[in-house]
């Protein structure tokens, strides 16, 4: 691996979640404050909504981190359970055998009577979801009526869904309008701008140990803009794969024709450009087909 070429102690352009990694970026931290803020008020259902590969299961991690002795969390990494798997899991989270309880109205019974138990002790209790777009619409409704458990003056249960684009779809059903109305707070978490690229290069290349200046060409990172738009998975992936291709020239810095080889290597950011050529000539065969009509008429 290149790790020795360019000086690295870890590889910097992983796919995996690692939140060592973090990078402060405008719209993250807005998300994280979002969702601290969120919880410290006691807020029932909070939702993040990021489209693929945006960096929504690395700000869950940073969150679950980040949270004081005062939280207990339950995390949930694949929800596309049924409304009695979901509980399980939920108890399971909490320290609850449930694997022998059967009866929902058992485990919902054994669920309030340890959130009480928290409660007492002073802790708040936070549910994260991530990837809430796969749940089953009965388990949407099942996860409303775990929020139901509540004393007199507070909610004994706090709900973060971490989804995509097509959670809110969902959500905009009239199925779903109960749900919808619980949520306090929500926030899109958006791609980066060409300005946040260069400073999450520089952060992830100073993190995994990088002192040796510039290692992308401006040009390749204009590049690398253009065919990953701002979306930080296609970002490490393009990134990793022109680090490649300049180890294997024996190259000191990744340039535009590294980047190029890097892009043409991987499928998402070539029919993604395709896609946005093909939508660009579109509109230039329709301005010319509007200009020539204009000229036949007389108009111009």
């Amino acid at each position: 691996m290149y790790l020795e070429h360019f000086k690295f102690n870890e590889l910097p352009f992983t796919i995996t979640p690692n939140i060592g990694f973090f990078c402060h970026l405008k719209g993250h931290q807005e998300a994280l404050n979002t969702l601290l803020f969120s919880l410290r008020s006691g807020e029932g259902f909070i939702k993040i909504i990021g489209e693929v590969g945006s960096g929504k299961t690395l700000l869950c991690r940073k969150l679950l981190d980040t949270l004081d002795e005062n939280f207990v969390t339950a995390y949930l990494p694949n929800p596309d359970l049924s409304p009695l798997e979901l509980r399980k899991a939920f108890a399971r989270e909490l320290g609850i055998e449930a694997s022998a309880l059967q009866d929902q109205h058992e485990i919902l019974s054994v669920i309030n009577n340890q959130l009480l138990s928290l409660h007492a002790a002073g802790k708040h209790v936070v549910f994260l979801i991530d990837e809430a777009q796969a749940m089953p619409p009965e388990s949407l409704e099942a996860l409303r009526l775990l929020t139901n458990l509540e004393t007199e003056k507070t909610k004994l249960l706090q709900v973060v869904l971490f989804g995509q684009p097509e959670l809110d779809e969902r959500l905009n059903q009239p199925n779903f309008r109960q749900l919808k109305q619980r949520f306090s707070f929500s926030y899109y978490l958006p791609l980066m701008s060409r300005e946040d690229l260069d400073s999450y290069l520089f952060h992830r290349l100073s993190t995994a140990g990088y002192t040796l200046g510039s290692l992308f060409t401006k040009k390749s990172r204009d590049i690398l803009y253009r065919a990953s738009h701002g979306v930080p998975r296609i970002v490490n992936i393009l990134c990793h794969k022109s680090l490649l291709a300049a180890y294997g020239k024996g190259e000191p810095k990744v340039t535009h024709r590294e980047m190029r080889t890097a892009i043409q290597d991987t499928d998402v950011a070539v029919s993604s450009n395709k896609y946005l050529i093909s939508v660009i000539g579109g509109l230039v065969v329709l301005i010319i087909a509007t200009l020539a009509f204009y000229i036949y008429q007389g108009i111009l």
